[in-house]
């Protein structure tokens, strides 16, 4: 595939500013152009392209990356962070999961236990939730009140381009499912032993939001997609495709960084290793 097919075939997954996303118009699936055994082979090609522009990265230390990831429960967080992520050095992935605040954080500004979470030059981080639950759970159940809400997007917005201005890189996933998608998962929760463990009342509970969260994700998504830190809206349905798709559109972002390994020291070749 050309540079130019690629960049079309991320693009589509892209929100643009001034374009309004409707979740009730984007497709949770898609027919894939290759079978599993396939896009398996091709995500482990992927992820040997990834390997080394990581390395640029974390070698060059001068620019850093932030993956954003957020979805409806059981959207797949966590699945994605280990089949996409996973294979990638460990020394320079980080992974920060934000559950409902504590008395403390709640006790400053809502960013003020993201920002000291967010990558050093040369690391790649990932957000497992975000700040983006403070325009998202809190508006779903009317927690905060509307106007503090509002004025949150533009805080968002300006955080994240304190990151760009600072060279941190930020890209945002939106893991899209849909309801009778996330009912089977929750269902396979429970039907599988080993899996118990992951299933909570609040599964249950949260689905009946279902609409509203759409609602307020719409809202997130089209006011804080940027060119400086876009959301992707990513089929997730089927989940080895929605890998691929994730694999490929943070090679596309790493190779825009255009990390370079640092030069070496003069006169290598005259150097002699002592007995």
């Amino acid at each position: 595939m050309s540079k130019t097919d690629e960049e079309k075939f991320i693009e589509k997954y892209r929100v643009h500013s001034g374009n309004k996303a409707k979740l009730n118009d984007i497709a949770t699936s898609e027919k894939p152009p290759m079978k599993r055994k396939e896009g398996d082979e091709f995500l482990a090609e992927i992820h040997e392209e990834l390997k080394l522009l990581q390395n640029r990265l974390y070698a060059e230390s001068k620019k850093s990356l932030l993956v954003v990831i957020q979805a409806m429960d059981t959207g797949g967080k966590d699945g994605t962070i280990r089949k996409v992520f996973g294979p990638l050095n460990p020394q320079g992935v980080r992974v920060h999961s934000f559950k409902q605040p504590n008395t403390k954080e709640v006790a400053h500004d809502f960013l003020w236990r993201i920002h000291s979470c967010t990558p050093k030059h040369g690391m790649i981080t990932i957000f497992n939730r975000s700040h983006y639950e403070d325009v998202l759970v809190q508006r779903v159940h009317k927690l905060v009140d509307e106007k503090i809400l509002d004025r949150r997007y533009d805080h968002i917005n300006n955080f994240e381009y304190l990151l760009h201005d600072s060279n941190t890189h930020v890209i945002k996933l939106f893991l899209h499912i849909s309801k009778d998608e996330q009912r089977k998962r929750i269902q396979a929760r429970l039907d599988t032993p080993e899996k118990n463990w992951k299933f909570t009342a609040a599964d249950i509970a949260e689905r009946k939001f279902w609409n509203s969260y759409m609602n307020t994700y719409e809202i997130a998504l089209n006011k804080c997609s940027t060119k400086h830190a876009p959301w992707y809206i990513i089929p997730a349905d089927k989940k080895w495709w929605r890998n691929i798709i994730i694999a490929r559109i943070l090679r596309s972002h790493l190779e825009a960084l255009n990390c370079e390994f640092p030069a070496p020291e003069a006169n290598l070749d005259k150097v002699i290793i002592p007995d």
